[in-house]
């Protein structure tokens, strides 16, 4: 599988470097960023924003020490550069993969631990909305200044938190950077499924039905992937719980589940469905589908390789191309054998596809 998302990554690179300019962050398409703009975005200080909890927050000037509550916002901050400004991030199995050695842990598992954070005194501290109400007031209450994030339930939402991100770490570069590069391959994506079926998937998280619902950023990443998803057939909108009847009337075609399990956790009834069966089941990396980050864009890449395999051959049979039109001693006779794209950037893409698999700013 791994291979041919590969395959799949280096087709939407080659594909992203002539595509049209993606919408700007907010997703209005009131403005417009470029690869080369979105590294020349600068942030403007003093800057006031309010948060979730409607606090209204006062930055004067960068940050110089950051604190990351939740694996999210410890994600979010190496996503875009700005790990360099990191005192404190949470210690548990979100955070595994990233290289906190030398930061402060500031949680046990998944409970923070208010005196280590106050001890730091960082500038900003950094709260997805996962955070209990009560850490927060306990921060505040001991002068931190603590930013909490809007809960993400779209990719748009996740682009917003980005940017946002950026600013509350002195990284406004860095973030629009990481935005770009989203919507660099969200496009080519939408591009390549185009006309293609939506075949039903499932996406479990428990042997109750949990599972994501059309009200969560999880469900966006599905549909855009796409397939239709099962949840759309939940009484709920946000982490319902699909009944045993509706999981084998429906059918789904495919299942998709976080790897932090060897098997789907899901009814037992699951097993019955024609995914199953037919073993149509995709593994995504679990911290990348349960964040709300950019790295959600991995995942997606994972499920269109695997549901849309043929769209995805079709992308990258341009790549195919390359060695049917080499010369003898390994040069090519026409750098513009491949239409529309020239050699060495079919070259350039195929090797930077092995760098998306493990990307990191």
């Amino acid at each position: 599988m791994r291979q041919k998302i590969a395959v799949l990554a280096a087709a939407v690179l080659v594909l992203s470097l002539f595509a049209p300019a993606a919408a700007g962050s907010s997703g209005s398409g009131t403005a417009t960023t470029t690869a080369a703009d979105a590294t020349q975005v600068e942030c403007e200080y003093p800057i006031e924003v309010t948060d979730a909890t409607g606090e209204t927050i006062t930055l004067e000037e960068p940050p110089e020490s950051v604190v990351a509550l939740q694996p999210s916002d410890a994600r979010t901050v190496f996503e875009i550069g700005a790990e360099d400004r990191l005192v404190g991030v949470p210690d548990n199995p979100g955070v595994a993969d990233l290289e906190t050695d030398g930061i402060e842990s500031v949680t046990d598992g998944y409970e923070i631990q208010h005196e280590t954070v106050i001890d730091l005194d960082p500038d900003v501290v950094l709260a997805a909305n996962t955070t209990f109400d009560s850490d927060i007031q306990t921060l505040r209450d001991a002068g931190l200044t603590v930013y909490q994030f809007d809960e993400a339930r779209s990719i748009d939402d996740v682009r917003e938190n980005t940017n946002r991100t950026g600013e509350l770490t002195g990284e406004c570069a860095g973030a629009a950077e990481s935005v770009q590069w989203m919507d660099d391959r969200l496009e080519i994506v939408t591009e390549t499924l185009e006309g293609t079926d939506r075949p039903l998937a499932y996406y479990p998280m428990g042997a109750d039905g949990t599972t994501p619902g059309t009200d969560s950023f999880i469900h966006d990443v599905l549909t855009t992937a796409g397939v239709e998803d099962l949840s759309e057939a939940a009484s709920g909108t946000f982490y319902p719980k699909l009944s045993e009847e509706t999981i084998v009337e429906e059918d789904p075609e495919w299942i998709v589940y976080p790897d932090d399990a060897d098997e789907p956790r899901m009814p037992d009834v699951a097993e019955a469905t024609s995914a199953y069966q037919s073993g149509n089941l995709v593994a995504v990396d679990s911290n990348q589908i349960n964040q709300p980050t950019p790295q959600v864009i991995y995942p997606l890449l994972e499920i269109v390789g695997e549901v849309h395999a043929e769209a995805s051959a079709d992308m990258d049979g341009a790549n195919e191309t390359d060695d049917e039109n080499e010369t003898n001693d390994g040069e090519s006779e026409n750098e513009d054998t491949i239409p529309g794209f020239g050699v060495p950037i079919a070259v350039a893409a195929a090797l930077a596809a092995v760098g998306i698999l493990a990307r990191r700013r």
